[in-house]
Formats: C-alpha cells, structure tokens, sequence
C-alpha cells in the first residue's frame, strides 16, 4: 500500500494540488498553461488488467485535465495533456526491460519539443486537449522524426507506450 499511496500522492493528488497552488501565479502570465503528461482517457480493461493502480494513477491526471480545463477556462488557463505515442527511454524503461529498451524506445527530446510547441499556443484557444507528442509535432510541420529514436535503425519499429492503441499517422511516413 505504501508504493500505492506514493503514486498516487504523485500523480493525481500532486497534479490536482500544484495546478491549484500555482493559480495564481498562472493568472499573471499573459499565456498561462498547465501540462499535464497523462494519457487520453480510455477505458478498455486492457489497460487495467497487468497495472491498475498505474492507470488509476495516470488517469486521475487525465480527469484533473478534464475538469480544470472548463474550471480555469473563463480565466483563459490552458489545461492540456501530451501522451506519447512510443515508449519513451527513461530511468524506468531501463529497469523495466533492461538494455533492450532503449532499442526500441525514444529520446525524451521529442516530448520536449511537443511540450513546447503546446504552451507556445494560444491557451484560450487549446484547452481540454489530450495530445499525442508526435501529432502535435507533425502539425507545426516537422516530417522528419529519424532523430528522436534511440536507435535510428529501428525507428520503424518502435513500442507502443502504455495506454496507445495504434501507430497514428508516423505509420503513414
């Protein structure tokens, strides 16, 4: 119960408690934004079966981004989410699959980029999203995403990240 109560005093409590203390904070930005990196909400067993008190945790993230997008929205605070759509190779890819899963993982970078390309919209505009990191990429026009992969090579033959049901429009590429 201990490591339960840690994710989800991290993940949801954490994402409900932050986004409310930084209100206003938030209010005196002229294009105020909170990112959350959680998955689109879908509620297949699949996705509970092997990790359900992960997909709790993440999905309570997911609902914070829900209700405090039409929360915050008269205040014009964005209140979005990016997912994405590969694994993506960190610490707990490494302890998870070992050195196998930087080979089909990528870097962190592509994140980074679709968060920034995110918070650079408007945020009365974009609020409510629920974003995939390389959709949002391929909208401001990048074609080219070899870069991200750890392993170049193997940029056709990426995992899916937890909670992704589909290639999505790089399989098309």
């Amino acid at each position: 119960m201990k490591r339960y109560d840690l994710m989800q005093n991290i993940n949801t409590r954490g994402t409900f408690l932050v986004s409310k203390a930084c209100l206003p904070y938030l209010m005196k930005s002229d294009n105020p934004h909170i990112l959350n990196l959680c998955p689109p909400l879908n509620m297949k067993p699949l996705w509970f079966s092997n990790h359900t008190a992960y997909a709790i945790a993440k999905y309570g993230m997911s609902m914070c981004v829900l209700g405090m997008a039409e929360e915050f929205r008269d205040r014009g605070v964005a209140v979005n989410a990016l997912w994405p759509r590969t694994k993506i190779h960190t610490a707990a890819i490494d302890m998870l699959y070992g050195p196998e899963g930087e080979l089909y993982s990528r870097h962190a970078e592509i994140m980074a980029d679709a968060a920034y390309a995110i918070i650079c919209r408007d945020s009365k505009a974009y609020t409510g999203n629920f974003f995939i990191d390389d959709e949002v990429l391929l909208d401001v026009g990048l074609k080219v995403f070899g870069q991200y992969a750890c392993q170049p090579e193997n940029m056709h033959k990426l995992k899916l990240a937890l909670f992704m049901e589909d290639e999505g429009p790089l399989a098309k590429l």
